[in-house]
Order: C-alpha cells, then sequence, then structure tokens
C-alpha cells in the first residue's frame, strides 16, 4: 500500500514529465502555468488511491489521474472566465495573465489532452473508464449552467443549490474514485460505494468552500474575500442567511444582493455582519459535518480490510480540516 505523500509523489512526478509542445506559445504556455500554479490535486490522488486500495500496483491509473487534473484544471480556467476572477492559487488567473481568447482556446485543448491522457491505459479499462469520465464531465457542465442561471435568481433553495453543486463538484471526486476503482478491478458494489463517498464528500468539500470564501484567510486560500458575495452567487451561505434573515435585516440582505452601484468592499463587509447575525456559519459548519459523516459510512461498507481504506479515510479528514 501507498501512502498518501507517495501517491503525492508519483502524481507530482507523472505531472514533471508530461511534455506538452513548445509551440504555439500562446496554446500551450497557460497549460504549464496552470498545472504548475500548484494546487491540493486531490481528485487525481483519489484515482490513485481508489486503484490502490484493489490492487497492489497503481501503473495503470497513473495517466487516468493525470487526465483527471488535466480536466479539472480546465475547469478551472473556464470557471475564472465566467466568473471575471482576477485570482486563482495566489496566482493571476489564465485569462488575465494572458487574454480571454488565449484561455478559452487553451481550456479546449485541455479537454482534448485530458482524454488523450485517459486512454493511455490498459484496454480493458477504456471503455468503463470513458462513460465514468463522460458522466461527470457533462455533469460538470450542467453544473455550471445551473451556478450561472443562479445568479439572476432571486431565491434559490438548499436542495437546489446541493444539486448544483453535485453537479458542479462531486461527480469530480465522484468519478475520481470510480475510475481507480474501476482499473483496481473492484467488485461492482464496491464501485458504487467509493462513489457514493466521493459524492458525499465532494459537496462537503463545496460547502467548505463557500465558508472559506467567507471566513478563511485570502493569503492562505489563494482568492480574494467575499468573491462569492461580489459576484452574487447563491452559496450556502446566502442561502440561510435569507431563510434565516428577518424584518429589517432581510431588507437589508435583499437590498445588498439588488444592488448595482453598492461599492464591493462595503457589500462584502455587510453581508458577513448579516451572516454573522444569521448563524449561517455554524449552520454550515453542521451541514459539513453530517456530509462528511455520509462519506464515511461508504467507506466502511466497502468489502476491503480496514487497512487499505486508510489513505482514503486519511484524506477525506485532510479535506475536512483544510484552511484552503
Amino acid at each position: 500500500m501507498y501512502s498518501l505523500d507517495e501517491l503525492s509523489g508519483v502524481l507530482e512526478k507523472a505531472l514533471a514529465n508530461l511534455n506538452l509542445p513548445e509551440d504555439p506559445k500562446n496554446l500551450y504556455k497557460p497549460i504549464q502555468y496552470i498545472l504548475s500554479a500548484g494546487g491540493k490535486r486531490i481528485r487525481p490522488v483519489l484515482t490513485l488511491a481508489a486503484c490502490n486500495m484493489f490492487k497492489e500496483t497503481i501503473d495503470q491509473a497513473i495517466y487516468p489521474a493525470l487526465a483527471v487534473e488535466v480536466f479539472h484544471n480546465f475547469t478551472l480556467v473556464h470557471d475564472d472566465i465566467m466568473d471575471n476572477a482576477d485570482i486563482r492559487r495566489g496566482k493571476e488567473t489564465v485569462h488575465k495573465k494572458w487574454n480571454n481568447n488565449v484561455a478559452i482556446l487553451s481550456g479546449d485543448a485541455m479537454t482534448i489532452l485530458a482524454y488523450k491522457l485517459l486512454v493511455k491505459t490498459d484496454k480493458q479499462f477504456i471503455a468503463p473508464i470513458l462513460e465514468v469520465f463522460n458522466e461527470f464531465s457533462m455533469g460538470v457542465c450542467e453544473g455550471q449552467q445551473y451556478d450561472m442561471d443562479y445568479e439572476s435568481m432571486k431565491y434559490v433553495t438548499q436542495d437546489e443549490y446541493t444539486r448544483m453543486i453535485e453537479l458542479k463538484t462531486a461527480v469530480l471526486l465522484k468519478g475520481a474514485l470510480q475510475i481507480g476503482a474501476i482499473i483496481g478491478e473492484a467488485k461492482e458494489n464496491d464501485i458504487n460505494e467509493i462513489g457514493l463517498f466521493g459524492i458525499n464528500i465532494g459537496i462537503a468539500f463545496q460547502l467548505q468552500d463557500d465558508l472559506l470564501d467567507v471566513y478563511g484567510d485570502s493569503k492562505v486560500f489563494g482568492k480574494k474575500k467575499g468573491g462569492d458575495i461580489v459576484a452574487n452567487k447563491k452559496t450556502i451561505l446566502t442561502i440561510k442567511a435569507f431563510n434565516n434573515a428577518k424584518g429589517s435585516t432581510l431588507e437589508k440582505l435583499t437590498n445588498l444582493y439588488q444592488s448595482t452601484t453598492i461599492d464591493t468592499e462595503l457589500k462584502v463587509s455587510e453581508t458577513i455582519k448579516i451572516f454573522d447575525d444569521t448563524n449561517v456559519k455554524e449552520e454550515t459548519e453542521l451541514l459539513i459535518s453530517n456530509y462528511y459523516l455520509k462519506a464515511m459510512e461508504s467507506v466502511e461498507k466497502i468489502d476491503i480490510s480496514p487497512a487499505r481504506k486508510e489513505a482514503l479515510s486519511s484524506l477525506a479528514q485532510k479535506i475536512m480540516i483544510r484552511n484552503s
């Protein structure tokens, strides 16, 4: 069995050996830039960890893990354009460093690169992992569309929001895990359970992202504080605040999200005050804990020895205590 650190080392070495063409520079340099910008590499490490849970050798999972990481970074490049984000992982976003057209085309190239990497595994695994890859790829697009739709909606329910983040974030973790399990030749029930783990830990992960956007250290988190508030995103905090706020507080919150002229720093600070007054931080932390417990219930149901689940459990715990 590999430790998490060892799996991370395998992945980083594989990324370092991912030789991209030199030209055209404005196509491939942005790809090199986003892939070398760091990040937690949670998704590809999950692919390797899931494979290693069922099989000692992880060689056949390395290229699919790289495919997962390249695809994930493609979504970040295009998300940052749509969100008009300036900072990603503490560095300029691709579209700010170059321009929108370069970022769009480099992102498109990354999707093709992801498929090229995915099919470099053993032929017996290609069909089932392609099915999983295509499913989460379309899910991510659907989730992003819901996310954009919600920006112009006055109210979004918690159920609607949960479905959106399941598509936009959690299905990718689910798919990363299931691809690893398929290559590890896991039983069908175990592939299903590891997928459920991915869904629940993925929802917990995104809810935590919502918290960190407001209550995290922007220098550590790598994004501007309150970016979701400025963008009028309906996060779990916003949804709970609208549900909990009454009277003048609700009226003030509504005005903050409807105003097009308010100073952005004032909007962020005033909204956070309302979040504090309506206890949304505490409620969100409880919700995150509940999804984490659901995820760990699925881990318990996987039919392998507890020792072989250690890496997955450890990674889940790291996700839960992260600050970036």
